[in-house]
């Protein structure tokens, strides 16, 4: 499927939304319905401007052990992602090369993906420390303690699909200037059998955003969300955001993200 030209590069003055609390009880959001008369989440969001460098024509500056995020090039067979069974059999394996070509990975669970036609607007991290750590456990069952002694990180694998990525692209923010003490805030993530926890993200000034500009489906976007090596950049906020420069008429953005455990052992 061919795709259009890449846009030149500019940066973006925009705004994107960060985490302020609603209430005195600490966030949560249930992943179904919640009780009777509970509300389904209390993560407030609040605008703040930025500008989003474009990272076109530098992707190699951006490794995904120093800034928490990497720009790959990689071609699918895959081209609808209409079938579930087809993603699951024909795509996944495809991941499962690219992170043990691209991250050295020795092994790969995937756990799951999401395609959006309606991109997330909010600053976030999709599990903290310790929800990652209990992902291994709930997946991998007896294996999970043999494989926790070694490096475990979750990188999730995130790529446009149908068409260029103009309207309300991905950004990711460099883990070099995050504030891990005041900028990160535990989630409850509540699921009907059990709990699993997100970061929200608070505002912080000296956070520093880049995005691809136009990205292509053949353009792959890893985004670590844990990684267990404190010597590494361990994790990278990221959101959709609106880009004010991208054509009126761009069609809206379709992607897939898909959610890989990845082991340095077998």
């Amino acid at each position: 499927m061919a795709t259009a030209a890449v846009h030149q590069p500019h940066d973006v003055p925009t705004t994107m939304n960060y985490y302020i609390p609603i209430g005195e009880d600490a966030p949560y959001r249930y992943v179904q319905s919640p009780p009777e008369g509970v509300p389904l989440h209390n993560i407030g969001r609040e605008p703040h401007p930025v500008v989003v460098h474009n990272v076109r024509g530098h992707e190699a500056d951006f490794l995904i052990d120093t800034t928490g995020f990497q720009y790959v090039k990689h071609v699918s067979a895959e081209k609808e992602f209409d079938d579930e069974k087809r993603i699951t059999d024909v795509y996944y394996k495809e991941v499962e090369e690219l992170l043990k070509k691209e991250v050295g990975a020795k092994r790969v669970f995937i756990f799951d993906h999401t395609i959006r036609r309606g991109p997330a607007e909010l600053v976030h991290i999709d599990q903290t420390y310790d929800a990652s750590v209990k992902r291994v456990q709930y997946h991998l069952g007896d294996e999970a303690d043999r494989l926790l002694q070694g490096r475990v990180r979750i990188i999730n694998v995130w790529r446009p699909i149908h068409h260029p990525a103009a309207h309300k692209p991905l950004a990711v923010s460099d883990w070099r200037f995050l504030d891990e003490t005041h900028d990160l805030v535990p989630a409850r993530l509540i699921y009907p059998h059990r709990e699993g926890s997100t970061f929200s993200v608070r505002y912080n000034p000296k956070h520093q955003w880049y995005y691809l500009s136009n990205q292509t489906p053949e353009e792959v976007l890893l985004i670590k969300c844990y990684d267990s090596d404190v010597d590494k950049a361990r994790l990278t906020p990221h959101t959709a955001f609106p880009d004010t420069t991208s054509p009126p008429e761009a069609p809206h953005r379709e992607s897939i993200e898909v959610r890989c455990l990845v082991f340095d052992r077998e």
